[in-house]
């Protein structure tokens, strides 16, 4: 078998395939066997149909089979010759040709697994933030639990000041438009309200709403201006100034239990402040343990990207990415926006889409080849006891959802994210961790 191969840019190769005569024959005569077995004849019994019959009655499909089974086996010859090669994908052969001497040629375009020289991923440099519960924390989540548990009374004997809880009706407009038409469904929410309760401090709504509000009393209107901040969630109506057509419904004095026994009572039955202040403690500490092992996961994946590049598929990179889309697309009709407000920003979505999915294909392709070099493997047992898992909490029977997942092709797509969680694993065990302090927010960032 002379077989051609030459390796192109973007993760392809050209196929150039010329198979012996001797080889199609062998070949011919195993389907032509199987044929004079099968094949059903009037006037012959099974098995008794001359070649010659069986070659009229069913020619196109022997010579069809014929070719389908040489294309595979060169595929399988194309290997053994070129053991680094990996074959993600082959479209359509194409010049099928059986020459005058028998001998059968077609050419074909393999798509390839990037050819990747691995960095070294041993020992990848990454920081956390440094390990501990500030008293802090403890601190805010008790003034959370304050608030939580805080009386109200009414102001009736003067005007709104500062840390006053203000209750208003109001409405937005923008142009004279009513919000939401400006901004569409997302901004609907904003757009008008009844019994708002609002704090009258610096960062309450929007910065400088709420300092409008001092002064004010039940009963009292007032219209405040807002511009819109250029980081608005709402892209066509960052910037705008909006109008505010407010209605003070109510002042209120927010009173908060004291931080004692009394208090950790209300919380839980039996506890005593500091027995609470340890719960709050062992929970932030919980907590943080879960976003350590999130940054150091990111964190490795991250430095493991920077430190190599290559191609990757076309093919495969244009379906994650319009995968990639989709999902965005499903996250912001969920989170409000309308159709509409998807199609203006179709560009920035793909565009955003498209960074995604390169760089989900490419950790993948290099976790592919971490758990290779690595030889890791996922025994089938372990497949079992995760689809055990994931069958209860679907509530449905081991075996059927086992059937479910085979036929929708999804336990391949279980072993595979199995490995790679194996690969992450060594990548986050094998790292150089630091610890640094969190960043202190500056004011006004």
């Amino acid at each position: 078998m002379n077989i051609r191969l030459e390796k192109k840019e973007k993760c392809l190769a050209a196929l150039s395939v010329e198979i012996p005569a001797d080889k199609v024959t062998e070949e011919r005569n195993k389907v032509m066997k199987a044929f004079v077995a099968q094949a059903r004849i009037p006037g012959f019994r099974p098995g008794k149909a001359p070649k010659a019959v069986i070659e009229k009655s069913h020619g196109a499909d022997i010579n069809q089979e014929v070719e389908s089974r040489l294309i595979q086996n060169s595929f399988q010859d194309v290997l053994k010759e070129n053991p680094d090669l990996k074959i993600l994908n082959v479209r359509n052969p194409e010049n099928i040709t059986h020459q005058a001497d028998g001998a059968l040629t077609f050419e074909a375009e393999l798509i390839t697994a990037p050819e990747i020289t691995l960095p070294e991923y041993k020992g990848l440099e990454i920081d956390i933030p440094q390990a501990g519960v500030p008293d802090e924390a403890i601190d805010q989540n008790l003034e959370q639990l304050r608030q939580r548990f805080a009386d109200y009374t009414d102001i009736d004997d003067r005007a709104a000041e500062k840390g006053d809880l203000v209750i208003i009706d109001y409405t937005a407009t923008i142009d004279g438009k009513p919000l939401d038409e400006v901004g569409g469904e997302q901004a609907k929410p904003l757009a008008s309200n009844e019994g708002y309760w609002i704090r009258i401090e610096e960062e309450a709504f929007f910065p400088g709403f709420t300092d409008e509000l001092v002064g004010t009393k039940t009963g009292d209107d007032k219209e405040i201006k807002v511009t819109l901040p250029d980081d608005f969630p709402i892209e066509s109506i960052r910037e705008k100034e909006a109008l505010f057509a407010v209605t003070v419904t109510g002042l209120k004095n927010e009173i908060l239990p004291e931080l004692d026994d009394d208090f950790a009572e209300k919380i839980e039955a039996g506890k005593t402040l500091e027995e609470i202040k340890t719960l709050i403690r062992d929970d932030l500490d919980m907590r943080q343990k879960q976003q350590v092992e999130e940054i150091k996961i990111n964190g490795v994946l991250a430095k493991l990207n920077e430190l190599v590049d290559f191609d990757l598929p076309e093919d495969f990179l244009k379906s994650e990415t319009q995968n990639q889309a989709d999902a965005m697309v499903r996250e912001g009709m969920q989170s409000g926006m309308s159709e509409d407000q998807v199609k203006e920003q179709q560009g920035d979505l793909f565009q955003a889409a498209e960074a995604r999915a390169k760089s989900s294909l490419k950790t993948n392709f290099l976790l592919s080849e971490i758990a290779e070099k690595e030889a890791f493997k996922v025994e089938n047992s372990e497949v079992l006891q995760r689809v055990t898992i994931m069958a209860k909490q679907a509530k449905k029977p081991v075996k059927g959802y086992m059937k479910e997942l085979q036929k929708s092709g999804q336990l391949g797509d279980i072993r595979q994210n199995m490995l790679f969680s194996k690969a992450i694993d060594f990548l986050v065990e094998h790292a150089t961790v630091t610890e640094v302090e969190p960043e202190t927010k500056t004011e006004g960032k």
